[in-house]
């Protein structure tokens, strides 16, 4: 069962019950849909799509931000046999004629922020005959999305799909380069689906509080509703007190979060400007899951501090595994926070060396996976698609290591290794120790040229707010917790750029302390 059919089941089981909310706090906004509303629009999206020439295998760009109109254009454009195309909102429009370059889109559906960067780029994009605009003010050339869909048809458009069939195609985020594109086929997301609903123990009655953008494949945490026809939450204005306003209003069961969040949330709870009591503790919110990117264990035991009744679990994936859940820590694990756990439902993991050879317990290796979320491969790039996916194993790019009891541990990640005297240096293990450090709020590790070892550790330091950090502080604290040869020999105290997903965007800290810019 695809996706989409997911959704038209559910309307049919389910008619009146609450599929969607969003919610758009600064604005006072809230708007609820059930899955009969919901499977409806999807079909009338689609059919838009349909009398515009949109074809199966057809490609369809698609740049808005979070909203419910967000993922009635997403599976709408599913449901045509056509490829969805999200794209980062933070892209330009170099990022934008990149993308369209390469997959050819015949149509985009565009939100009100992205006018001017997609009207700036109208000559650069010659395969694109239709733009359909969400919003109000459309502009010349544009059609308006609201306009169309409501005389649309509901019955869905007749379009045979196979679980092999192409459904969607990721950009992917860029930390480690330009965004490689990533082809997903129905059975990939199908397979992202059933693993959220059977590792998370989804039930019916659960409320999941959509946070992340939805351009990225975090996204599949919340596909996990579609299996059992459960509600989402969709809060479109993320930071402590909107999500502590959210869960409790709303009566949100299961939550994920980004680290930057957890770490805004606790904070706003040490100084007092939340307090759990007048949110009558969050006791309806069961289950917390973080990840996308390393999770320090001071912060999730910090958390647990705070919610003590509330089962953690961190959640590992990545684009090309169709997002989380190829390797999970597991409610109930606890005593191994740290670790990214064991492999999910019906997915294999194992560490190899550089000759694709599984090293010994404790050593460092690569993480391979395979499963049926395993990307279909990069988009016009069979090279780079035989690399990742040699010998039938996603090589993903993560060093790790797996410990006696079978929990993989993850080190950094393979383009992040510095490389000193000889040295590999693992610059997660470096930040898990500075974050121990209670004036620093944030920090990453990069490389730096240096002539006699070719690279050398450099310390990016984001103090606390409220606080000052000098370098003999922290010098003294890191100090007695590292060998020496893994002492940053440079201190730059600057914010740490993140992604919207939370990630470290290394690539731009390298590129503005020692130059060096990195390729595809």
């Amino acid at each position: 069962m695809t996706v989409v059919e997911m959704i038209a089941r559910n309307a049919r089981m389910y008619p009146n019950d609450i599929a969607l909310v969003e919610l758009r706090p600064s604005k006072g906004f809230r708007r609820q849909i059930t899955w009969k509303e919901f499977d409806q629009r999807v079909n009338r999206v689609a059919n838009v799509l349909v009398d515009r020439g949109v074809r199966k295998g057809d490609r369809v760009v698609h740049w808005m931000m979070n909203s419910i109109d967000w993922l009635e254009a997403y599976f709408g454009i599913i449901r045509t046999g056509a490829w969805a195309v999200p794209l980062n909102f933070r892209f330009d429009g170099r990022d934008l004629k990149y993308c369209v370059d390469i997959v050819e889109a015949k149509v985009m559906i565009l939100g009100e922020q992205f006018a001017e960067r997609v009207e700036a780029a109208y000559a650069q994009l010659p395969t694109i005959e239709h733009y359909i605009f969400v919003g109000d003010g459309v502009p010349r050339g544009m059609e308006r999305f609201e306009d169309m869909v409501i005389e649309a048809s509901v019955i869905p458009p007749e379009v045979e799909m196979q679980d092999e069939d192409e459904a969607a195609l990721y950009f992917t985020s860029g930390t480690t380069g330009p965004p490689k594109p990533i082809l997903l086929t129905h059975k990939n997301l199908e397979w992202g689906a059933t693993v959220q609903a059977f590792e998370h123990q989804t039930e019916h009655d659960d409320n999941f509080l959509i946070c992340p953008p939805l351009y990225h494949l975090a996204k599949i945490h919340w596909f996990g509703n579609l299996i059992v026809g459960a509600q989402g939450t969709l809060l479109t204005e993320v930071d402590p007190e909107k999500m502590f306003d959210a869960i409790y209003k709303e009566k949100v069961t299961r939550i994920f979060l980004l680290v930057p969040w957890a770490q805004d949330i606790l904070g706003a709870l040490d100084r007092g400007e939340l307090r759990k009591e007048d949110y009558d503790n969050l006791s309806c919110c069961r289950r917390v899951h973080m990840g996308a990117q390393p999770v320090p264990a001071s912060l999730v035991k910090r958390w647990k501090e705070y919610f003590p009744d509330m089962l953690y679990e961190t959640d590992f994936g990545l684009s090309e595994s169709t997002g989380p859940g190829c390797i999970r820590l597991g409610y109930g694990n606890e005593h191994k926070i740290g670790a990214i756990g064991k492999a999910g439902l019906n997915w294999e993991a194992r560490i190899a060396d550089e000759n694709d050879k599984d090293v010994v317990e404790g050593e460092v290796g690569e993480l391979l996976v395979r499963g049926n979320g395993v990307m279909k491969g990069y988009f016009k790039n069979p090279e780079r698609t035989a690399e990742a996916l040699r010998g039938g194993w996603l090589h993903t790019g993560d060093m790790a290591r797996i410990d006696s009891d079978g929990f993989i541990y993850l080190v950094d990640r393979k383009k992040d290794v510095i490389i000193s005297g000889g040295e590999n240096i693992f610059p997660a293990e470096i930040e898990e120790v500075f974050r121990g450090h209670p004036k620093i709020h944030d920090v990453a590790m990069i490389g730096i040229p240096d002539e006699r070892l070719g690279e050398v550790v450099a310390a990016v330091i984001d103090a606390r707010p409220g606080t000052s950090l000098n370098e003999d502080e922290v010098k003294e604290f890191y100090e007695p917790r590292l060998p020496k040869y893994k002492w940053p020999r440079r201190i730059i105290f600057d914010a740490v750029p993140r992604n919207p997903t939370g990630k470290i965007e290394k690539p731009k800290l390298r590129e503005k302390y020692s130059g060096k810019q990195e390729a595809f």
